[in-house]
């Protein structure tokens, strides 16, 4: 008796189940007989009412790889969603990828015999061969990210970084430059925004040191603009002390005196000012960049730096407003940290897939 009751309910059980499955593709007919449809269906090819003018800013065609994961929640892709990720880089014109970083601190993208003796972590899978290989895949070039002790951030002094990177560069090189088509330029990864102890001799060792080894590949920087939210470390969401735009400019006027001729591209963090400062900064970043032979690039940022929550994908429009203000200063290229994360429909925050569909609207991508 148990047993038939215990069958009953079984098969009472699977029925249900079978038709909450079947329940979303076959709604009820109504009197008439006709289908009703289902909220997909209803929704079609609906796209949104854009009441500012399209395809009106610069469009972003690079992006950092952040997969070393310093303050934000790593994804654990494998070759498969990487695969995936890139494709839809693809899709919206991305041709450029930026390993933020090689390594920070012990934790390494590649299994690099100098590291691992310094006593770093061996990583389970060569993450730089790995974004290579898809970069040539996808066409795309790939900018190498050098190693981060995170000496510099426990003294603020950049000079720290040099040592480490004589090895890792050469190596780098020799394991990986001479092998694929892809390696494409170098990213000095030492993130400063004023004139910071050991910028400039840092910077200048390690650009010339990538140029000389690599016959003249391109290199570049993103460092941030000391504005209102450059808040790092605080409970706040802005600052009273920001540089001022005269300030910014008599700094950087310096420090790009000092490494021009090693230093190709600039890519100035867009987060850390307001929007209506972007204009004032922007011209600012595009005539120094200018006076020294510099390209101008911008580190359109789509992570979100108006709310304590550390970090979620933007809103759409304040990342449409940074855009536009590129293009009008004449900016040479955007790249954005980080499509990955902020931007892919596969991201691990529902909202970054939300925020690539409104980036193809406005930019009339099919």
């Amino acid at each position: 008796m148990e047993t038939n009751n215990r069958r009953d309910f079984l098969k009472k059980a699977a029925l249900t189940g079978a038709s909450a499955l079947v329940a979303p593709s076959l709604f009820a007919a109504n009197d008439e007989g006709r289908r009703e449809s289902s909220p997909a269906d209803m929704a079609g090819n609906l796209e949104s009412r854009l009441i500012v003018p399209k395809n009106n800013g610069l469009k972003i065609t690079g992006t950092f790889l952040d997969e070393i994961s310093h303050d934000i929640p790593h994804q654990n892709w494998g070759e498969k969603e990487w695969d995936r990720d890139f494709q839809y880089m693809k899709r919206i014109g991305i041709d450029t990828v930026i390993m933020i970083r090689s390594g920070y601190r012990k934790f390494m993208t590649y299994p690099s015999p100098y590291l691992l003796k310094k006593g770093c972590y061996m990583p389970s899978v060569d993450l730089v061969d790995m974004y290579l290989r898809l970069a040539e895949k996808y066409k795309m070039k790939f900018y190498f990210g050098l190693y981060d002790s995170g000496r510099y951030w426990d003294t603020g002094d950049l000079s720290w970084e040099i040592e480490d990177n004589k090895y890792v560069i050469d190596e780098v090189w020799k394991m990986y430059g001479e092998k694929y088509k892809s390696f494409g330029g170098w990213y000095i990864s030492g993130e400063i925004s004023r004139a910071t102890k050991g910028a400039i001799d840092a910077f200048h060792s390690m650009g010339k040191q990538c140029k000389d080894v690599s016959n003249g590949l391109p290199t570049f920087i993103s460092p941030w603009i000391d504005g209102k939210k450059a808040i790092m470390g605080t409970d706040k969401l802005t600052k009273e002390d920001a540089v001022s735009v005269q300030q910014h400019e008599k700094e950087w006027n310096e420090i790009f005196d000092g490494i021009h001729d090693v230093v190709d591209a600039c890519a100035f963090q867009d987060g850390h000012i307001d929007y209506d400062e972007l204009d004032e900064f922007f011209t600012v970043n595009k005539k120094l960049a200018d006076k020294y032979g510099m390209k101008c690039w911008t580190n359109a940022e789509t992570l979100d730096r108006d709310m304590l929550i550390r970090f979620l994908p933007i809103k759409f429009d304040k990342l449409r407003m940074k855009l536009e203000a590129a293009k009008r200063a004449g900016y040479d290229k955007a790249i954005t940290f980080e499509f990955s994360h902020f931007m892919s429909p596969q991201s691990a925050y529902l909202q970054a897939g939300h925020l690539y569909d409104r980036y193809r609207e406005y930019f009339e991508i099919k």
